[in-house]
Order: structure tokens, then sequence, then C-alpha cells
């Protein structure tokens, strides 16, 4: 083994070639300021803190263990086409959208703004949070509010999602309770999912509680017909702690890999035993969390809190993607977009009215920021006094009369609006909307 030592003030560079062999070691404070180039026969290990100003060219393994710096992006390149892996905290390499979870530090809250909601019963998942959404079979049993309890969040974060228990309710057998994030299709086909060639996926998240001991969650298709219960534990009351889960790719099943839903993340908030199996393992049957897990409905006051969710392709959880929050607002957008978002007072759109010849007045028509998930979405409009369905005369302020609703609404927007009420020529109305395509 060939070995290079330096002292941290040493900036000789170091350049390895094809013809030599062995493993090039660089001790801390080696600081390369030119090319370096490790052949395809070399094995190169840097032990301590790193900095490679120059352009890298690696065609063997290379294996980083300290902090990491590869680099001027704008300047200089980095080629690594062995098998690299950083083990340190790494900047410099541009990932990509490495964290299928979108809005996994709880920044964007379009639908609420930060308000509580109390949980009701629907057919579906109900949205809270961008991208965030709860199942529950009970009602009024707990309240979702992003930032619940203002408690300072874990270092690098500045929101996060709380749930909080209402009651001390014991689930029966066919209870489901849920907090879930469903991930599109488009988005994980490249974890080859029901095949043999099944990606190894990580996630990992900080999560804080009122109580301690075991919790649990499940990874499922769009079918429910594929899942996988987990279990992590919580060691400390209100603390936050995080946690890493490593899942083996699943190699069975129907896995969706267009705009449907490719791949579930839910974190159990209570379940009954029906749906209740063994953690650590694929199954056929609807487990939707893990036996053994805490339930939090069934303490009085229980808090859940929850952020820096990632989930990504292999075996190691790297550090939260941080993406702009331009970028993170318009990857929610594709889902759900608000006229009243992120000031209520843009909330709503003046346009002038021209008359049809049939007995309803239309208006003009509005293009998404974002376009939808689907060509389809549903699009709900608003007056200025918060009234679903309605519009408003921007004379008086007054909602016209009727339901008002979008006409030819499409994937990018809509051409038309159906008021309630003729009204005549040029007069001026105003509405808001919102555009829902939520998986």
């Amino acid at each position: 083994m060939s070995t290079i030592k330096s002292s941290t003030t040493t900036t000789t560079a170091y350049s390895v070639t094809a013809d030599t062999t062995g493993t090039l070691v660089i001790q801390t404070g080696a600081t390369p300021t030119t090319a370096v180039t490790i052949g395809s026969d070399q094995s190169v290990t840097f032990a301590g803190t790193v900095s490679l100003s120059g352009n890298q060219t690696t065609t063997g393994n290379l294996t980083v263990n300290g902090n990491t710096t590869l680099g001027d992006a704008s300047t200089d390149t980095i080629l690594m086409t062995g098998a690299p892996s950083i083990g340190g905290a790494g900047y410099g390499m541009g990932f990509g959208f490495r964290n299928r979870i979108i809005n996994g530090a709880m920044v964007i809250d379009q639908r609420n703004a930060g308000a509580s909601v109390t949980a009701t019963v629907t057919s579906a998942r109900t949205y809270v949070l961008d991208r965030w959404g709860y199942f529950t079979t009970q009602a009024s049993k707990f309240t979702v509010q992003q930032n619940a309890g203002s408690v300072t969040p874990p270092a690098g974060f500045r929101n996060y999602i709380g749930i909080t228990s209402s009651s001390a309710y014991t689930p029966v057998a066919s209870d489901i309770i849920l907090l879930q994030q469903p991930i599109e299709g488009y988005n994980v086909y490249d974890l080859n999912f029901g095949s043999a060639s099944a990606s190894t996926i990580t996630f990992s998240f900080w999560v804080r509680s009122s109580l301690t001991g075991t919790f649990a969650g499940s990874l499922g298709n769009s079918a429910n017909s594929r899942l996988y219960p987990f279990t992590f534990t919580i060691s400390s009351a209100n603390t936050w702690e995080q946690k890493t889960i490593t899942v083996t790719g699943d190699t069975s099943g129907t896995w969706v890999t267009d705009n449907g839903i490719g791949l579930y993340l839910n974190f159990n908030l209570g379940t009954g035993s029906t749906y209740l199996g063994t953690a650590g393992a694929w199954t056929g049957s609807a487990f939707y969390s893990a036996t053994g897990g805490t339930n939090i409905v069934a303490t009085n006051g229980a808090t859940f809190y929850i952020t820096g969710v990632q989930l990504e392709k292999g075996s190691t959880a790297t550090s939260f993607d941080y993406r702009p929050y331009g970028t993170e607002l318009a990857l929610c957008q594709r889902y759900y977009e608000s006229t009243a978002y992120p000031d209520a007072s843009f909330g709503l759109v003046a346009t002038r009215v021209t008359t049809s010849t049939s007995t309803t007045t239309f208006a003009g028509g509005f293009s998404y920021l974002v376009p939808k998930r689907t060509n389809s979405p549903t699009v709900t409009v608003y007056s200025r006094n918060n009234n679903s369905g309605k519009a408003s005369l921007v004379a008086t302020g007054a909602d016209i009369g009727g339901i008002s609703a979008a006409n030819n609404i499409g994937g990018t927007g809509f051409w038309g609006l159906a008021l309630g009420t003729a009204q005549a020529t040029g007069t001026g109305i105003e509405y808001g909307w919102t555009a829902s395509a939520e998986l």
C-alpha cells in the first residue's frame, strides 16, 4: 500500500497514474490544489478533512470519511466513474431529486397557513400541510398543525408537522388512523419495485413525542396490496431524535410508475389489530402499521412531531436534501395551488365580465403557475367573503347569487367562469380559486 503523509500546512498535489498499484492514503490536512487523477487500479481513502480544488477524475474506488469540499461547482469538474462513497458532510455535489419526499421540511402550508385542523372522517385522505395528509376512520381524535406547540425544531429546520391527541381513544380492530404522503409514480419509477432489480431505499426523519417506546408505520403500493410495516424507537420524551430505516426493495406486486401513486409512506397514529403485521418484511396483506407500535390517539394530549423526512435510493441516509423555497413550492403546486398563497391579499383575481347568449354570463379565465398532475384538476372558486362556489361584485363586495364555477378546465389553466346570475356587460367581478390534482 502506498501512503503519503502530510502536515496541515502541506499544499503539494499528489498524482496517481494507472501504472501505480496499491492504495493511496492522504492523511488529515492534505490539500491538493491541482488535478488529481486516480487510475482504475487504485483505491483511494481520504482519512481527514479534504478540499479538492482542482478538476478531479476518479475511475477507481473513492472513499471520503471526513468533511469534504469538492471544488467550486462553477469552475471545477468532478467525474467519478468508480464506486464513490462519501461518509462525512459532502458539499458541492449536485444530487438532483435525491429526496423523493416533497415538503419533507414542512415549510409549505397553502391550505391552512399554520392554522390547526381537527381530523374528520372522509372517504379519502385529507391534506393538511402540502403533500401531507391524514386518513382516519374516527373523527375528532386528533388535531394537526404546522409547528403545533411552538417548540424549537431540530437544528437546520424551521418547521415541522405536529399531531396532538384530543382524547384517550383505544382503536378498535377495524380502525386506521395514519399520517401519510403518497409519492407520484414518476418520482419512484427508477426504484424498479416489483422486479428482480428492485432497489434498496432508505428513509430518515426527525421525530419528537411526549411518549416514548416503539412507534410504527408502513410503506405500500397504490393498491395497498404490498406493504412493509416498520418500527422505530423514541427514547426520550419531548426530545428531537433522528431515525433511519433501510428497506430492501420489493420484488413482487404491481407498482405504479406514471402519474398515479407509486409509493405510500405512512406513520401510525392509531391502527386496529386487523391492520397490524410483523415489522421488517414485505407482505401481501393490508398491514398499515406494525404490531407493538404506539397509538398516539390512545393518550389524551399526546404529541407527535416530525420533520426532515427524506426517502432516497440506496442503503445509506445522506444529509437532508434542502431545495430552494421556490422549487419546493412549485413541486407542491403540481398537486395543489391557491391564489391566496402566500399572501391572502392576492387571493382575488379581478376581471371583467362579457355577456353570453345563454342565461349565464362568462368571465375570463386564468393560467396556473404550475401545470397540474392531471388534465382535469378540481377547480373551486370562492368570493372575497371566502364563500365557496361564489364570485363577488367589485363595486359592492357582495356575492353574486347562485353557484359560480370554473369552465373549460385543463391541466394548465381554465377559461371562463360560469356565474350563478348573469351580469351586465362590463360589470367588474372578482374571485379566488384553488386547483387540486392531489394523489
